[in-house]
């Protein structure tokens, strides 16, 4: 069984930043404290999917709400370890391992700190690949896991526990919480057995985004110098596909915060072209790249930006007037590849009135 310690979390934040697609929650805050608790309780076991015991009660863990809400009020390990702790007094149930509910930003380095804490194992996988706004779109509920039970905890430590028939009825009500319990709440939820990990959760995503991250942190330059080791790393992995789609600056930037979600836009501004601009659509990730009126990229595959001169992965919230980035486009891993996924996944799920059409078709 492999591990995830202190000194691994630099590298793991920062694919996990990459994978986000500009949401997630700023890491930076995440790491700290996931260095903090690894240094203290030790490193986190880390179980592959496939060798989760089938009679295992796994449960996902990690924070719901808008990720602006975590640059003012910051996280803590109370309300993340506090959600879990209710969640087996409430249900019952023991907790055997835990698992991320998204690779994306800070989500990804809470299970490794709970799992530490609480002396289990982190499944080596999530239920995204990436960072997405909504509970059901999820590979867990889409492949049959039930959202709730869940327990919510915020950071005062006030709990509840919801439950709900479905997940899209779940996620109006953890975010309709989220809002009344100061914007960012803890939860444990989707509740599962060994056998539907293995049937739902995208493998090895925690593994991935640490290797992902130490190309990018022990590079630490212009990002054009890398993108052939980049197009080759996501070509062996899950996700296949590895396009560039725009290099320029940033010329404008809008966000809000609406029902518990980051909404806005951002205009970017080609370097050889002044006439050529893309628009990235944000809804806490980055949803939709268009140049012109073409679209280039959509959910669910990935958007990534970066700051050019470093490789740094940019997060919605920290995009600023004149910042210079690279747009990737990353595809989705098979998971979202059904009707059921696309059905909850594709631009239409997010009221934008356009086909998904998958990376690997969209011609340059």
């Amino acid at each position: 069984m492999k591990t995830i310690g202190a000194d691994h979390i630099k590298d793991l934040c920062a694919g996990a930043a990459f994978l986000a697609t500009g949401g997630g929650g700023d890491p930076y805050v995440s790491q700290l404290q996931a260095e903090r608790l690894l240094t203290k309780f030790g490193p986190a076991q880390l179980l592959s999917p496939l060798d989760v015991p089938d009679d295992f009660f796994v449960v996902s863990v990690g924070m719901v709400g808008a990720p602006t809400v975590t640059l003012e009020q910051l996280p803590t390990e109370e309300e993340t370890v506090g959600a879990l702790n209710q969640y087996e007094a409430l249900t019952g149930k023991k907790v055997d391992a835990v698992i991320p509910f998204e690779i994306g930003g800070g989500n990804s380095t809470i299970p490794l700190f709970v799992a530490a804490m609480k002396g289990i194992p982190c499944v080596d996988g999530d239920g995204m690949g990436r960072a997405l706004p909504e509970a059901q779109m999820m590979t867990f509920p889409i492949y049959g896991v039930p959202p709730t039970p869940a327990v919510i905890m915020d950071a005062f430590g006030h709990y509840e526990l919801l439950e709900c028939d479905d997940a899209l009825t779940f996620e109006k009500t953890i975010r309709a919480k989220a809002v009344a319990m100061g914007g960012m709440i803890s939860s444990a939820e989707h509740g599962m057995t060994g056998q539907l990990v293995k049937r739902c959760a995208i493998p090895h995503t925690l593994s991935f985004a640490t290797e992902l991250g130490r190309l990018l942190r022990s590079h630490g330059g212009v990002i054009d110098v890398i993108q052939d080791r980049l197009t080759t790393l996501f070509e062996k992995s899950e996700y296949g596909v590895f396009k560039h789609l725009f290099t320029g600056k940033v010329i404008d930037s809008k966000r809000t915060i609406i029902g518990g979600y980051d909404v806005g836009t951002a205009l970017l501004q080609s370097f050889n072209h002044s006439d050529t601009t893309m628009e990235i659509l944000i809804k806490n990730e980055y949803l939709v790249a268009k140049i012109g009126d073409k679209v280039v990229a959509s959910v669910p595959d990935l958007i990534c930006i970066v700051e050019q001169e470093s490789s740094r992965p940019l997060n919605a919230e920290r995009m600023r007037y004149g910042q210079r980035v690279s747009v990737f486009g990353i595809g989705c891993p098979r998971h979202y590849r059904s009707p059921d996924a696309l059905a909850v996944t594709a631009p239409r799920a997010f009221g934008f009135d356009l086909d998904y059409v998958p990376l690997e078709d969209i011609k340059a």
